[in-house]
């Protein structure tokens, strides 16, 4: 690890990849959970991601720490590995029962918001600025003016409140995995991305078994899309984030988190001919500006760079 983040073009590329990505994942996950219930829908994604990033790292020789580990750093390696993705999964899954989607989607974004003040205390190169701090808050004003009234509506649930501190956990367990991955020491990408799927799934596939019995025998359709889900967002994306939370740095990673609801906005309208809201330009304007005052070093630099 370096201590000052590069961000290249590379790294531009890559978090609008995944944001699209991301975005188009709602509309998936919508058509699985038609057949198989929540948590082995998660069991099974990161179940199959962990199966095919473990095959590709074992061509790369099952390398993780290009040095000897210190006491302790395989133990964080789990500990990344169960706030990546089997914690959060777990929590949005439960924490969605009791509140509205606009507000699970708000709390997404919050991750930047949240990784702001850690970066400053705990990562050398992320001090917190007041421009910075400015096109955060800003970016994500921008979510919350797309998703509109409904993010702080209430659902009527009884369970409402404990629900929306799941959602706000999970965001805080991506935010604290991204701060524990930045800090560890030289690693093989494909070999740390795999370690934590495999972390993961490890978690995941017996707290489904106890929370919801045997799993369902899935249709071809629904297989199909798990496959897709395991492959693409999963697997894929979560090498991609490994790469960029460890050159870039977790504070441009969480950049990610602002794109997501407008990616999956347009893909819906894209897509499932679903309208798109006045507010969309509104929210584009406010996230890109947001983006823009933020990342005003890194832009700047990115294109000098470019006129050289």
């Amino acid at each position: 690890m370096t201590d000052t983040p590069q961000i290249t073009l590379t790294s531009w590329l890559l978090i609008i990849l995944l944001g699209l990505v991301w975005g188009g994942t709602f509309l998936l996950i919508e058509i699985a959970l038609t057949g198989i219930t929540p948590f082995w829908l998660a069991a099974t994604r990161i179940g199959l991601a962990g199966v095919i990033m473990a095959a590709i790292w074992a061509f790369r020789g099952f390398t993780l720490f290009k040095q000897r580990p210190e006491p302790g750093q395989i133990a964080i390696v789990g500990i990344i590995g169960i706030l990546s993705s089997a914690l959060p999964f777990s929590l949005l899954a439960w924490g969605q029962q009791y509140v509205t989607s606009g507000f699970a989607g708000v709390s997404m974004a919050s991750v930047a918001l949240i990784v702001l003040p850690m970066a400053h205390f705990l990562l050398p190169g992320e001090r917190l600025t007041p421009r910075k701090l400015g096109g955060f808050v800003i970016g994500f004003l921008g979510v919350v003016v797309l998703v509109g009234g409904q993010a702080f509506e209430s659902s009527g649930a009884a369970m409402e409140t404990p629900g929306r501190l799941a959602c706000i956990g999970a965001a805080s367990c991506y935010a604290v995995s991204s701060i524990l991955m930045r800090r560890l020491p030289p690693v093989d990408p494909m070999g740390l991305a795999a370690t934590l799927m495999l972390v993961g799934a490890a978690v995941m596939l017996p707290l489904a078994l106890l929370t919801e019995g045997a799993p369902p025998l899935p249709s071809s359709e629904t297989m199909g899309v798990l496959l897709l889900l395991g492959l693409v967002p999963t697997a894929g994306a979560a090498f991609l984030r490994t790469y960029v939370v460890r050159t870039a740095g977790p504070v441009f990673m969480s950049l990610v988190n602002y794109q997501v609801p407008v990616w999956s906005v347009l893909l819906g309208a894209l897509i499932l001919s679903e309208p798109l809201p006045m507010s969309l330009l509104y929210a584009m304007a406010l996230i890109l500006a947001g983006v823009g005052l933020s990342q005003y070093g890194a832009l700047k630099r990115l294109f000098q760079r470019g006129r050289a």
